[in-house]
C-alpha cells in the first residue's frame, strides 16, 4: 500500500480452552519464538510476548493490510498445531475461542511492554478473569460475566 502511513499497537489476549494451565514454562519461550515467527510471516511487528500457563498476551505493530482478526485466527490455529505436534501435553491442545484487543499510542507503549513482561509478578495477586475484566473495564468495553469465557467441558 504505497503511501499509505500507520502506526497502530494492538495488545492481543487470549486463553487455552477452559483456562487449563496448560502452557508448561520448559517450553513456553519456543512457543514464544513460534509466534513471533508467525507474526514475522505476516508482515507484522511483535513487540512483546508473554503470559502464564492458562493465557498469552502479544503486543503488536498492526499494518493496515491485515484483519486482526484474521491474524489473531493464523496465531492460534498454527501454535496449536505447533504445541499438538511436539506433544507437549497429553490429549488436543486448544486455544479459547474469542480473544481480547485493546489499542494503545506510542506513549503508552513502555508501560504495556513492562506489563505483558511481568505476567509472574502481576498474576501472584490477580486471577487472569480478573485481569480480563480489569482491561474491558478499564477500555469501557460492555461485556456479559457468562460470555467471557468457556468454562471446562
Amino acid at each position: 500500500m504505497a503511501n499509505t502511513y500507520s502506526q497502530l499497537y494492538i495488545q492481543i489476549v487470549f486463553a487455552v480452552k477452559g483456562r487449563q494451565n496448560l502452557i508448561s514454562n520448559k517450553w513456553k519461550d519456543e512457543l514464544y519464538k513460534y509466534i513471533t515467527g508467525i507474526v514475522t510471516n505476516e508482515n507484522q511487528k511483535l513487540i512483546a510476548i508473554n503470559g502464564m500457563s492458562d493465557h498469552i498476551h502479544i503486543l503488536i505493530g498492526l499494518k493496515p493490510n491485515r484483519a486482526l482478526s484474521d491474524l489473531v485466527r493464523d496465531i492460534k490455529a498454527n501454535s496449536s498445531r505447533f504445541i499438538n505436534e511436539k506433544r507437549w501435553i497429553n490429549g488436543k491442545f486448544e486455544w479459547q475461542t474469542g480473544f481480547g484487543a485493546f489499542s494503545y499510542s506510542q506513549s503508552q507503549l513502555t508501560n504495556v511492554i513492562n506489563y505483558i513482561q511481568n505476567q509472574e509478578e502481576h498474576h501472584k495477586t490477580k486471577t487472569f478473569k480478573e485481569e480480563y475484566i480489569d482491561f474491558l473495564k478499564a477500555f469501557e468495553i460492555e461485556y456479559k460475566d457468562e460470555y467471557i469465557f468457556e468454562e471446562l467441558e
